[in-house]
């Protein structure tokens, strides 16, 4: 990408751009006037995401938006996608992303998570894109040594395999830029998403059980589930709960578009958190989403999961200072949003 191209004459491949994260970023795109290139095998994503952007961002700006559906470890694929359309940058989401299931199978994450990757920067390097945006994520600092954590916070051994597969991937883009001083790399440490359009027509629609709090949370407020299951409540925390910053998934878009902007042009590899900054506990969720939905969740106390830490959040100084961008939403904002999308899709894209 050189300094002088405006949005509307930026070509951005996304890979994964049907799923949670990746959607609601091709949706901030689209709304900025960028060209945007889905490329998504819609494993853990429906094909129903792209008709909800369309209708999100109207006729006019859909027309900026081409899908394809294939595998980012398919090279063959790749190349025909890289031949077909002028990308300039890559935004990678692409890749498996239940801890519980990586612990499970640790070969199908490396193989992919890391597959992929190494698939699609080499696809990137033949036709000349050499900027690369990398969904990466706070569980590369591990169990922490201090709080907030800064982007300075050393990395930590990884407790899962999918936590390995971002730690690998951060360091495999990292030696792109020793090798090659000509690559524009950031790499993005999210804390946890949760949230949904505004619209109510996206959101995270997990498929069997959801591995994270927030869409389980939603399903016991639809009545697809029977209780909240809350692992461990002897923390040392106000509530004895696990502390996350949650962070709204357009506040993340937001994040992507702004990091888009502000690379342009540029080389290296840089680093950002984005999160709100807040530490907020498993119990004030589930009190923040009864709120939000009007009745009294019912929760029951399990016993802790291995892997869990006790408590993270961000420092985000860096994205407000270098980026720009800061989180605009809070977490009644986050339930809300949730729930007007859950209520209004209670089996997700599916009916």
């Amino acid at each position: 990408m050189s300094n002088t191209k405006a949005p509307q004459d930026t070509c951005v491949l996304v890979t994964g751009g049907a799923g949670f994260i990746g959607s609601h970023t091709v949706v901030c795109l689209l709304e900025q006037g960028y060209q945007v290139v889905i490329v998504d095998d819609l494993s853990n994503a429906s094909e129903k995401v792209l008709d909800r952007i369309d209708q999100i961002v109207g006729p006019e700006a859909a027309e900026r938006l081409s899908f394809y559906r294939a595998d980012v470890t398919d090279r063959e694929a790749l190349d025909c996608i890289f031949d077909a359309e002028p990308v300039d940058a890559v935004i990678h989401f692409a890749g498996f992303k239940a801890v519980g299931e990586s612990v499970q199978k640790p070969i199908e994450y490396y193989s992919n998570n890391i597959g992929s990757t190494l698939t699609l920067v080499d696809a990137m390097r033949e036709h000349g894109c050499k900027s690369i945006i990398f969904s990466s994520s706070a569980t590369v600092y591990g169990d922490p040594d201090a709080l907030p954590l800064t982007e300075e916070s050393p990395k930590k051994p990884a407790t899962n395999p999918y936590g390995w597969t971002k730690w690998m991937i951060e360091e495999i883009l990292r030696s792109l830029v020793v090798a090659d001083p000509e690559w524009d790399v950031v790499l993005l440490r999210y804390f946890n998403p949760i949230g949904a359009h505004p619209s109510g027509l996206m959101g995270e629609d997990p498929k069997g059980i959801p591995n994270n709090l927030l869409p389980y949370v939603a399903q016991v407020a639809v009545g697809r589930r029977d209780a909240v299951h809350v692992f461990g409540d002897d923390y040392d925390t106000p509530d004895g709960t696990g502390v996350r910053d949650y962070i709204h998934v357009m506040d993340l878009a937001a994040g992507h578009v702004a990091a888009l902007a502000w690379m342009a042009g540029k080389t290296g590899c840089e680093v950002f958190n984005l999160g709100t900054g807040t530490g907020t506990s498993v119990l004030e969720i589930i009190k923040a989403f009864s709120a939000a939905c009007g009745r009294e969740l019912p929760y029951v106390i399990e016993p802790r999961r291995a892997g869990d830490v006790t408590a993270n959040w961000a420092d985000c100084a860096k994205a407000r200072e270098m980026l720009g961008w800061e989180a605009q939403y809070d977490i009644a904002d986050m339930c809300r949003d949730s729930w007007n999308w859950q209520s209004h899709n209670p089996n997700g894209y599916e009916g």
